[in-house]
């Protein structure tokens, strides 16, 4: 058996103690005194190594108990002494026992059971100890919660809207105009890039396919078409998903980090009027624009590409006339609508939704893009059946 005493001095402060006794696979740690973090600078790194040194020779089997009896006080730093002592003995496999309590002091004890809460061990296959119906179950409920706020999230920007409606001069139309132009003007240059490239990609692939049956002058008919009616909205809306609505989830996201919401909410401001609206707003505005603009630079892109076919822009114009109606305009343009709304709205939700920390704006963005770019293409699926039924 070994015995040690550890006292430790703090000027006239009552001293704190460490009686350790071990024998083989038991000890015993009498502790008595006033423990704070004072009186516990020294001893906590002695006890410790005393009881690293036993825990070496007796093994995963040791079992320690702590004799509190003679202990006057323990505040945050006496606990967490008792807490480290306990994840010590843990990690060893060993086992600790407490004794003589004061019955005033177990909720704090309890507050860091187990103590794995306190010191996780991080484990990169974690999930492996989870079951595949529990992790199905799991994704199932968190899809359930979410579907549940978009459903709330979409009843509240509908009366949003309704209050727009009803009271138009207490919108915040300055931000609807600084959202317009950012979400708008500022993303024409890509818009116009993107839509080039598509044009002349979509006609030389055509013209390949075509030529073989001498038919290059129906490029104009399938590339205009297969523009107005689906690559022209559905590029801009994936461009402006992963523009405008990454930046909606940001600003909005940072708001919520630095409480901005809260305080608005404590001021007696609705939050969706302040902040969603006029982004929804803008989004309902932008998106079909961006799309016809999207539409003529595709078309003149293709029209350019057919010159090195012998094919004169005049023939490229009268055949585009031909098969563009009204219809197919409107279907691209409605379509665009519905993809502005998801943008705008989808990049605002995932905003508000932003947790704490310095990767929950990333996070909330991210989330924004790929929820955002999942709607387009369900609602654009969505449009291509009614289309197929209805003809529109």
């Amino acid at each position: 058996m070994t015995e040690s005493r550890l006292p430790l001095p703090i000027n006239n402060e009552q001293l704190a103690l460490a009686d350790w006794q071990s024998a083989g696979t038991n000890a015993t740690l009498k502790l008595s005194g006033h423990f704070n973090a004072h009186t516990l600078s020294g001893l906590w790194s002695q006890t410790k190594k005393k009881q690293q040194a036993w825990l070496a020779s007796a093994g995963p089997a040791s079992q320690l108990t702590i004799d509190l009896a003679q202990v006057n006080y323990l505040d945050g730093a006496g606990i967490a002494f008792l807490i480290d002592l306990k994840h010590t003995q843990a990690a060893a496999g060993g086992t600790v026992t407490l004794e003589n309590l004061d019955p005033r002091y177990e909720p704090l004890i309890q507050q860091y059971q187990p103590i794995e809460t306190l010191f996780p061990v991080h484990d990169g296959n974690h999930h492996a100890h989870i079951s595949l119906v529990e992790r199905i179950g799991k994704g199932v409920y968190e899809l359930a919660e979410d579907a549940k706020h978009q459903t709330v999230f979409i009843g509240q920007i509908a009366s949003s809207i309704g209050w727009a409606i009803r009271y138009p001069r207490q919108v915040r139309w300055n931000d609807f105009i600084n959202v317009g132009v950012e979400a708008g003007v500022a993303a024409l240059p890509i818009v116009s890039l993107v839509a080039f490239l598509i044009g002349v990609i979509l006609a030389f692939q055509s013209a390949i396919g075509l030529k073989q049956f001498g038919a290059e002058t129906f490029v104009a008919n399938l590339v205009s078409l297969s523009i107005f009616r689906e690559l022209g909205p559905l590029m801009t809306a994936i461009l402006l998903a992963g523009r405008s609505s990454a930046a909606f989830a940001a600003e909005i996201g940072t708001m919520t980090v630095n409480n901005e919401v809260d305080a608005l909410v404590t001021g007696g401001i609705d939050p969706i009027r302040f902040l969603v609206l006029p982004r929804m707003l803008a989004g309902l505005l932008v998106a079909p624009i961006l799309s016809l603009f999207s539409d003529l630079i595709g078309v003149f892109a293709a029209s350019l590409t057919m010159l090195a076919y012998q094919i004169p822009f005049v023939t490229f114009y009268e055949a585009v006339l031909k098969t563009i109606h009204v219809n197919d305009i409107m279907s691209g343009l409605t379509k665009s609508l519905l993809f502005g709304l998801i943008i705008a709205g989808v990049g605002c939700l995932r905003g508000m939704q932003t947790g704490t920390g310095a990767a929950a704006v990333g996070l909330s963005a991210t989330r924004a893009v790929v929820s955002s770019l999942i709607l387009i293409v369900m609602v654009d699926g969505l449009f291509a059946y009614i289309s197929y039924k209805t003809g529109f």
